[in-house]
């Protein structure tokens, strides 16, 4: 599995969409991306990568596409 499809999986199984809902997902666009949604995004982020997002870039992960973004400050090539 690439890192691209790793991130497509972890948005799909927390918040249950099809890959076609992803481009354009907005923090707080679906009801499942709430604030106890977004810590359990952001965990699974941290597990299946192996890095811990600093507080000011978890407050930054606000979309699909910023979220890309902000791990590839990590080394994380999607």
């Amino acid at each position: 599995m690439t890192n691209l499809e790793r991130y497509d999986k972890l948005f799909m199984d927390a918040f249950r969409l099809a890959p076609e809902k992803l481009p354009g997902l907005k923090y707080r666009g679906i009801p499942e991306w709430d604030s106890v949604g977004h810590m359990d995004l952001m965990s699974a982020m941290e597990e299946a990568y192996g890095i811990n997002i600093s507080t000011p870039d978890l407050l930054s992960f606000s979309s699909y596409e910023a979220g890309k973004e902000i791990l590839a400050k990590y080394g994380v090539e999607l």
